[in-house]
This record gives structure tokens, C-alpha cells and sequence, in this order.
């Protein structure tokens, strides 16, 4: 059985960030389905939540990441 150490080391911070905003895109998809019945609307929550988020997200943690490396461009 693996260590709890060792089974956060199997998906990086990027990873488990994507996951999350995935199911969190997911379940908004699925809410504006129910309220709104604009497809429009709903393909904006889904790739909004889904998919532009985690990466605005990863990107800004990526640049403060190398910013505070000594060297790092």
C-alpha cells in the first residue's frame, strides 16, 4: 500500500488544479442546464470553469513560481 507521501506525489499541484476545475465545470455545465436553457450559456460554463480557468490558474502559479527563483527568466 502506498504512503500518503507517496500518493501526492503521483499528481502534481497542475494536475490535481485541473481535476478539480474539470468536475467543478462539470457541475456547472449541469446547473446552467437546469436553470438556463441556452446551449450558449452552457458551453461557456463548461469551458470557462472547465478548461480557462485552471489554466489562467496554472499559468499564474507557473510565473510566481519562476519569479521567486534566483536566475529564473
Amino acid at each position: 500500500m502506498l504512503s500518503r507521501m507517496s500518493r501526492d506525489a503521483l499528481l502534481a499541484a497542475e494536475t490535481k488544479i485541473t481535476l478539480a476545475f474539470m468536475v467543478l465545470g462539470l457541475t456547472a455545465w449541469y446547473l446552467v442546464g437546469t436553470v438556463a436553457d441556452s446551449d450558449l450559456l452552457e458551453v461557456g460554463a463548461l469551458l470557462g470553469v472547465g478548461v480557462v480557468l485552471p489554466t489562467l490558474i496554472n499559468e499564474l502559479r507557473r510565473r510566481s513560481g519562476s519569479e521567486s527563483e534566483p536566475g529564473a527568466e
